[in-house]
């Protein structure tokens, strides 16, 4: 018995099925059967099936001997179907790759829920791709399996078929099934949310819906659109059959009076002379399942009022009035904004004409989020082997207290911060200062960047429209332009940095001055910051310091971090380290150390005694200590193919790769992650990328750009053989007792 039966119904999309069809077979998860049924369509649909079903065996082919429509097909695909879950995709839509996987991989973490939904993304005919609005209520956060009581905002997602897997028994036992007409999955969708007894999110695309140019269900102009009527008479009888589902009335009254008033007012779909019936239907259906007493949310009453009056043309003229309103606040609000900006740009035009200040530089980090990383180590190096130049530091206000004495802190949008952009000779960041910034004659702009790259950066993520979201390129390479020096840490960041952001800088090969630290650190510093950090003195410290997944808008914590260290023992401690993106996804309290707020990774690295991390560049920089690396790899594929990346990570590792988490438990229990094999693979990771990171890479830049010496006069790079990081604090810590019996699937 298959995992999944895929049913896919088509009618008259002969141009989109085979990429339909095609979309499931190609999927990295085989375990499935695909119910392919043509729906009486005139045109090749039938004999495309055909031929799928005669080169795979994992199609059944179905043909209907007249035309149904979409809920007579699903009904007919179900019959056939015998796999656990069923999921639904019509036949001009896509699922994205490694979905099935996906949705194999939640369904077993959340104990195999009777439904699962995920996301989509609308795929306009014009090649746009959008994320559906509502998918922040597909947070993997918090218990799951749970009942929809416990999130009533899962009605928000679209009611829809294809965005939710359903356990096939459960579907039978509550008797689900689709009507025909139009609206086939309104009696479809609320039932199975409100009957599930388990239901789980999964925050990720996973479905392709083509939003055509023509041929649209609902853009369709048709008195067919009635038929939403009676969809919501079987949704309400359905719940009149099961008492227990009675408090789910006021709900799904307002859902359906959200519903009708969309229809009525959707340009296009109504035929004109049939919106006055339309109407008078809709007052007697409210009048019909109101819920006395039900609240109506305050931004749903006009739409209410619509319905139970029918008063079509003074709802038109309050929404205009509305609008109005609306209009003139924001215009109000954006002229004083623009009178702010214009003052504070005649400001920076005026400080543009004055001198520059030649021992002037100012400093910045990740946005504004604070002091730290490259910057950071350079505005310390400034003060000790450039003592002339003063420096500045621009910082949001929530993070002016990170930084340290000596830097002049300016909050950026000030005439302070336009001052220093305008007046400083020397401007460094890791990523681009405003778009705004004027590169005037005599300054000199040092671009650290904040990592050796893996994944695809710059130019080459116009291949990679998901990640690349709304970047402008000729922004970007107008960015580029104003970029004195660009620092790189190793080769393969100098040849990647010099492709995608191609410009007329010098590459500083320097080794990157935030790592500094990782060499010139004592066991001093080790004991103090373990200790300021409350790491037991007798316990392995692991940092675990996951990265940002473009495919997924809320994120979540791959591994269950309490397990981990259940399973690994009281030898251990986990000190886990969110991406500066989500700093709230980690769970709160047990024995798992939450480090995402403390101001330096480069400290934290220092107290670990070994890494785990899945694609962050945090691996290239922990390397330079010369300690204990695991890559947790579980979802290469997706990243890969959302993200792009450099190389293959499970081929060229910095030390033991985890599949699973089951994996890297086995990794620590049986000490494979400190083990020869893991040294051999981290020996080869440090040579390829870590050539000039010797603790001095700060002192060379700023002896460079600022003292202006030649290249071959800067402090020459210490040999690796001859570089001696500060050992951890625990490295020859035995193997947890008890763990003998593990596996080592990690090996």
């Amino acid at each position: 018995m298959p995992r999944f039966s895929v049913i896919v119904p088509a009618y008259k999309v002969q141009a989109y099925l085979h990429e339909c069809l095609a979309s499931v077979l190609s999927q990295s998860y085989r375990d499935f059967e695909l119910i392919a049924v043509d729906d009486g369509s005139p045109d090749a649909c039938g004999e495309i099936i055909e031929e799928f079903a005669a080169r795979d065996a994992r199609v059944h082919a179905l043909r209907l001997p007249e035309n149904g429509g979409l809920g007579a097909a699903r009904n007919a695909g179900i019959a056939r179907a015998s796999g656990d879950y069923l999921v639904f995709l019509d036949g001009d839509d896509t699922l994205a790759p490694d979905a099935l996987r996906a949705i194999a991989d939640r369904l077993k973490e959340t104990g195999e829920p009777e439904v699962l939904v995920y996301d989509y993304a609308n795929v306009h005919w014009t090649g746009e791709r959008v994320r559906d609005q509502f998918a922040g209520q597909l947070t993997e956060l918090g218990p799951a399996p749970f009942g929809l009581a416990d999130r009533p905002g899962l009605l928000r997602v679209l009611m829809v078929a294809w965005n939710k897997a359903v356990r096939r028994d459960f579907a039978a036992r509550e008797g689900l099934t689709f009507p025909p007409g139009y609206y086939e999955d309104t009696p479809w969708t609320y039932p199975a949310l409100m009957a599930a007894e388990s239901i789980a999110t999964l925050d990720r695309v996973c479905v392709h819906y083509r939003k055509r140019r023509q041929g649209n269900i609902l853009s369709t102009t048709s008195r067919r659109h009635f038929d939403v009527f009676e969809q919501y008479d079987r949704v309400f009888a359905f719940v009149d059959q099961r008492p227990r589902l009675a408090h789910w009335k006021p709900v799904l009254f307002r859902r359906m009076v959200d519903h009708l008033s969309t229809v009525f007012t959707r340009p296009g779909r109504l035929p004109q002379d049939a919106r006055a019936e339309f109407l008078r239907n809709a007052r007697t259906y409210y009048s019909r399942y109101r819920v006395p007493g039900a609240r109506i949310p305050l931004r749903s009453r006009l739409r209410h009022s619509l319905v139970h009056f029918g008063l079509h043309r003074t709802y038109r003229a309050v929404r205009s009035a509305m609008a109005l309103r609306d209009r003139t606040r924001t215009l109000s609000a954006r002229a004083r904004r623009a009178l702010r900006a214009a003052l504070l740009q005649l400001h920076y035009r005026v400080q543009l004409k004055l001198p520059l200040r030649h021992n002037s530089a100012v400093f910045s980090a990740y946005w504004g989020r604070g002091y730290g990383c490259n910057p950071g180590a350079l505005e310390s190096a400034f003060r000790v082997f450039a003592p002339h130049v003063r420096t500045a530091w621009i910082a949001n206000s929530e993070h002016q207290h990170t930084i340290p004495a000596g830097p002049r802190r300016i909050a950026p949008g000030t005439a302070a911060y336009w001052t220093a952009l305008a007046r400083s000779k020397y401007l460094v960041n890791n990523v681009n200062f405003d778009r705004r910034l004027v590169k005037r004659p005599g300054q000199v702009f040092v671009q650290t960047q904040h990592g050796t790259p893996l994944k695809h950066m710059g130019l080459d993520l116009q291949d990679h429209p998901a990640a690349g979201r709304d970047l402008d390129f000729a922004e970007l390479l107008r960015g580029v332009d104003k970029w004195d020096y660009v620092v790189s840490a190793n080769r393969h960041t100098t040849l990647t940095w010099e492709r995608v952001y191609p410009g007329g800088y010098e590459t500083l090969e320097t080794g990157y001055p935030r790592n500094d630290l990782l060499l010139q650190g004592t066991s001093d510093d080790v004991s103090r910051i373990r200790a300021s950090l409350g790491i037991p003195h007798d316990t392995v410290a692991i940092l675990y310091a996951p990265t940002h997944r473009d495919y997924r808008r809320s994120q979540r914590v791959a591994l269950d971090l309490e397990r981990v260290l259940a399973r690994l023992g009281e030898g251990f401690t986990l000190l886990a380290r969110a991406h500066y993106w989500q700093p709230d996804v980690l769970p709160r309290g047990g024995r798992v150390i939450d480090v995402t707020g403390h101001p330096s990774v480069e400290s934290l690295c220092l107290a670990a005694d070994a890494l785990v991390t899945d694609y962050s560049s945090i691996m290239f920089d922990y390397a330079v200590l010369d300690r204990p690396i695991v890559v947790h790899a579980d979802d290469w594929e997706a990243y890969e193919a959302a993200r792009g990346t450099y190389f293959d990570l499970r081929a060229f590792p910095p030390g033991a790769v985890a599949r699973s988490e089951d994996e890297l438990i086995d990794i620590f229990a049986t000490g494979h992650w400190r083990g020869s094999r893991s040294a051999e693979l981290r020996a080869a990771f440090r040579e390829r990328f870590c050539p000039y990171d010797d603790g001095h890479a700060a002192e060379r830049v700023v002896r460079r750009v600022v003292l202006g010496e030649a290249p071959g006069a800067l402090p020459p790079v210490v040999p690796l053989e001859r570089r001696a990081p500060v050992a951890s604090a625990r490295p020859g810590i035995p193997r947890p007792a008890g763990t003998d019996s593990l596996s080592p699937q990690g090996r």
